[in-house]
């Protein structure tokens, strides 16, 4: 299995001309059960609603801009995807007892992860949230928040210990199992 320093990755910000990359990143059903990164957007609703108007509903975003996450490449082929985004761009976030908010700092969350099956367990994710601490430092965010369980199991929001590696830091520990991680960026 190769390891992320064997490969040629590469990560871009999801815009409109990359949109097919993560059509075919995501697949026919939309990654997580049709959910095309609308979770954090619209909550448990996702999942009442057709794929495909998830599937609309965030390409309209990408569409509008800014963009909304990062992809990750393996030389042309998207590999992984996290959603980059101002706090307030993902309201449900507010709604969550394991996202509370812990403060007022306009922080940017990294709220979402995909891994392309065949590329999991190979620093894809820690290649994701190296260039999400750029990204959100170049829009001058004063802090990256996620929101990760602390255990090793596959999961969409990240494991405590790939943030740790990464420089974040424990701001919160809302249930046993979830913690609340930043990186301060000012």
């Amino acid at each position: 299995m190769q390891s992320v320093a064997s490969m040629s990755i590469t990560v871009r910000p999801l815009t409109p001309g990359l949109w097919p990359a993560l059509e075919d990143l995501f697949g026919e059903h939309g990654a997580s059960n049709g959910c095309w990164c609308m979770y954090w957007r619209i909550g448990r609703e996702y999942a009442k609603r057709p794929r495909e108007k998830n599937r609309a509903a965030f390409r309209a975003i990408v569409k509008r801009g800014p963009p909304p996450g990062l992809l990750a490449f393996d030389g042309d082929r998207a590999v992984g995807w996290c959603q980059l985004t101002p706090r307030a761009a993902v309201p449900i976030l507010d709604e969550r007892r394991t996202a509370a908010r812990v403060d007022d700092l306009p922080v940017w969350s990294l709220s979402c992860f995909y891994v392309r099956c065949g590329y999991r367990r190979r620093g894809i994710m820690a290649a994701l949230i190296s260039a999400a601490v750029k990204s959100a430092k170049r829009a001058k965010a004063p802090a990256l928040e996620a929101y990760p369980y602390l255990t090793k199991q596959p999961v969409y929001v990240g494991v405590l210990s790939t943030f740790r590696r990464a420089g974040f830091y424990v701001v919160a520990r809302p249930t046993p199992s979830r913690a609340i991680v930043r990186h301060d960026l000012g």
